[in-house]
């Protein structure tokens, strides 16, 4: 028996991170396709979801949580308002919903949806290949089976962990839900200078590509801290001194710390506005 045996995961919107977490469950035999069902305005996404993974899917977010024991939205966050004020009514006290939106504090959720076991969670663009890492926070109301179970679902999309302070999802927004921007640039950088030395581009790519990993799982398996890394490879006078030198006197470490504090302070300054939008003076979902 898992937290998710017997139990209906509904996706509204059904998005790419939705996707990627329906092949993340039913890769990992956590649930069957019949336990899930789906929603997606768009004819040619609800038959790509239905052909590649064999689930119901549907039309009609209402019908997509009838019944659902949890509801994961995986819409764009200009839509939570909308989507939001459509579910809300129909949502019923021991449904968990579970939220990927970028920037929709847990008071934007429950504020629109008029609900409070309510899940805000942060995961990576690497969750595509159930090699993601997520961070989330669940409200007071949520009970402790909503939680195991949201430790299932966000766990097949890679690394998961619960925070009790929701500051920290913002946080980790800045640091692990940027993060693979920061590793993209750094990599089209080194792949431009070895281009520039005269590799071909292609050979430039294997070359950065590879290395990325395997240091990253070098740093993983080793358990050692980074600049212990560094200096094994760092030898007095040697090449790696001469770039090294360069990369701090080009303050490397001050500016991408500074693009951290930017991608945090935006990321507070987009829950902000989403709040506002559904706040009270916005309307709210009436239950019938």
């Amino acid at each position: 028996m898992t937290p998710l045996s017997g139990k209906t995961i509904a996706t509204v919107g059904s998005g790419v991170m939705a996707e990627a977490m329906i092949a993340g469950l039913l890769r990992g035999e956590l649930v069957a396709p019949d336990q899930i069902v789906a929603s997606h305005p768009r004819p040619e996404r609800r038959d790509h979801l239905r052909a590649e993974y064999s689930i119901q899917v549907v039309a009609d977010n209402l019908a997509a949580i009838d019944g659902a024991d949890v509801v994961l939205l995986g819409i764009k966050p200009q839509m939570l308002g909308k989507v939001g004020r459509e579910i809300g009514p129909h949502l019923k006290r021991g449904q968990v919903v579970l939220s990927v939106l970028a920037g929709a504090t847990a008071a934007a959720l429950t504020g629109t949806l008029g609900h409070d076991q309510v899940i805000r969670a942060m995961p990576n663009t690497p969750a595509r290949l159930g090699k993601g890492v997520t961070v989330w926070y669940a409200t007071p109301k949520t009970t402790e089976d909503q939680r195991a179970q949201a430790a299932a679902l966000l766990g097949a999309l890679g690394t998961q962990i619960e925070v009790d302070d929701e500051k920290m999802v913002a946080m980790a927004t800045a640091v692990s839900g940027t993060g693979p921007t920061y590793v993209f640039l750094f990599m089209e950088a080194l792949i431009d200078a070895a281009v520039h030395l005269g590799f071909p581009r292609h050979v430039a790519h294997d070359l950065v590509v590879e290395t990325i990993e395997g240091s990253t799982l070098f740093a993983k398996q080793s358990q050692m801290h980074p600049a212990e890394l560094r200096n094994m490879v760092t030898s007095p006078g040697g090449t790696s001194a001469a770039a090294l030198h360069e990369l701090e006197s080009g303050r490397l470490r001050t500016v991408l710390s500074e693009a951290v504090w930017a991608a945090f302070r935006r990321t507070i300054e987009l829950g902000d506005q989403l709040e506002a939008s559904v706040g009270p003076s916005s309307e709210k979902p009436k239950r019938p």
